[in-house]
């Protein structure tokens, strides 16, 4: 059976051009951790899979950027103070899905999109009222139970 990773690579690096950037080594190894990745990952989880490939740290987190600032990734903080990224799809909604945060153990987990409707009035914040709003679930995960 053919190894598929070669096909991969050259989607990935065809999102890379479509999306006006260089496409790099790191690049391409970033977003195929992300898209592995079951939940979205921290700069350290993305640095310590794609680490087998010689990218140190600072690679890693300048990628990330990149990738976030040419809408490839998205990056959310959880309330934890550690920007999480994940690939921007349209089948996830890009980032319109909550996630959900083990307050135990502090797994990530993303939610299928909820209906979840926020009436915007006069004394409710701008940002709501634009839609610029991101819903997050805390909680204990099932493992922790």
């Amino acid at each position: 059976m053919a190894d598929p990773r070669p096909k991969q690579k050259d989607r990935l690096r065809a999102r890379l051009r479509e999306a006006g950037l260089r496409s790099t080594g790191a690049r391409v190894a970033v977003l195929e951790v992300l898209e592995r990745a079951k939940s979205p990952m921290s700069h350290a989880e993305v640095h310590e899979r794609a680490a087998g490939e010689g990218f140190d740290r600072a690679t890693i987190y300048r990628n990330l950027m990149d990738l976030t600032d040419a809408g490839l990734v998205t990056r959310s903080d959880v309330g934890d103070h550690v920007w999480r990224f994940e690939i921007a799809t349209p089948a996830r909604g890009d980032h319109d899905h909550p996630h959900f945060l083990c307050t135990q153990c502090g797994a990530v987990a993303c939610i299928p999109a909820l209906d979840v409707r926020v009436h915007r009035g006069a004394r409710v914040p701008r940002a709501v009222r634009a839609r610029a709003i991101e819903v997050q679930l805390r909680g204990v995960c099932d493992a922790c139970t």
